[in-house]
């Protein structure tokens, strides 16, 4: 379709759009931002005539105007070793993927920002409307910060006790269910390889797994790493542990990170898994699908998290106001070579 004569020589405004629309401007305005339900067929006639006048919309004038950035971040301050690792693919980047496809939706652009070690630093000149906080600690920095900025804030699988909306992970759920599935295969030695941080899923992990020991019981074996030292710590303490102690017959390592490394060091010493040895990991990424054998794990839904959030954080953004806590879907059980035989 050709661009209307008056327009050739000047940039379109919203203006324009509403004129050859036959619209007021301020319902283009509101079918740009999203902040209003727009007809289909009045959507239509907008779209049409943004095509016709090859309509730009002026994205800095637009934050002038609102006084906001067009954008939203997310942060963690999991260890690149645990976020992401070698391949950059890990729990935090698929989460940061599905969020930035809802972002999208919604007329935001997505910040990731990685581990910093000066994060109040770093940021000072980095304006964004809201952040999505992933698995923060219970002295979590990011957290802190964003409080200090009055940034809204959404947390996904919040620690006790902190009062910002959230998309909730039922981690008690998830080490049951791994741990169970561990017994109900027949294991009774089954060490715990888990961060120290004061992370709510560790805390989670180690309670549930000191809970289930002492029902059925079996003897607790945690083995502690500061989460940093990812899969080479976690090799190197498994084989210390079972150097000092024998092969156990399960081993549970939430952290998919430190579960390769287990794997590692139990091939390294002959053990076969899951024929001498069975391991589960919490997380079902690339590590746990790739593992030989495949790991058993969790599927969490991040897709469908990473969307309730952002979701969630548009609405206190919106709203100006606190909003509501969601529950995450369920954990599900995916058993896989490495706690199944053949």
């Amino acid at each position: 379709m050709a661009r209307a004569p008056d327009t050739l020589n000047k940039r379109a405004t919203v203006k324009d759009v509403a004129r050859v629309a036959g619209v007021s401007a301020g319902t283009v305005s509101n079918a740009l931002s999203g902040k209003r339900r727009v007809d289909s067929q009045t959507q239509a006639r907008i779209t049409a005539a943004i095509e016709q006048l090859g309509y730009v919309p002026n994205l800095a004038a637009r934050g002038m105007r609102t006084g906001r950035a067009g954008t939203i971040a997310i942060f963690s301050s999991m260890p690149i070793a645990v976020a992401g690792g070698q391949s950059r693919l890990g729990f935090l980047m698929e989460i940061a993927a599905s969020a930035a496809e809802s972002a999208m939706q919604n007329n935001l652009a997505l910040l990731l920002i990685p581990p910093i070690a000066d994060p109040a630093t770093a940021l000072g000149t980095i304006g964004f409307d809201g952040a999505i906080l992933v698995e923060p600690s219970a002295d979590d920095p990011y957290r802190a910060l964003l409080a200090a900025r009055g940034v809204p804030t959404v947390l996904i699988g919040p620690a006790a006790g902190m009062s910002d909306p959230s998309v909730t992970l039922d981690y008690r759920q998830m080490a049951t269910l791994l741990f169970d599935h561990l017994v109900e295969l027949g294991a009774r030695r089954i060490p715990l390889v888990i961060g120290q941080s004061a992370r709510a899923s560790n805390l989670a992990f180690r309670e549930v797994y000191r809970e289930r020991c002492a029902t059925l019981g079996l003897t607790p074996e945690i083995i502690a790493l500061p989460e940093a030292d990812g899969e080479i710590g976690a090799e190197r303490a498994i084989d210390a542990h079972i150097a000092n102690g024998g092969a156990p017959d399960g081993i549970l390592v939430p952290i998919d990170a430190m579960a390769t490394g287990v794997m590692s060091a139990l091939r390294t010493r002959g053990l076969s898994v899951p024929g001498a040895v069975k391991v589960a990991t919490r997380y079902d990424g690339l590590r746990a699908r790739s593992e030989t054998p495949p790991l058993t794990a969790l599927n969490l839904h991040l897709d469908e998290v990473a969307d309730l959030a952002t979701r969630l954080l548009v609405e206190r953004i919106e709203a100006g106001s606190d909003t509501s806590d969601v529950k995450a879907p369920d954990p599900e059980l995916l058993a896989r070579g490495s706690t199944l035989a053949g």
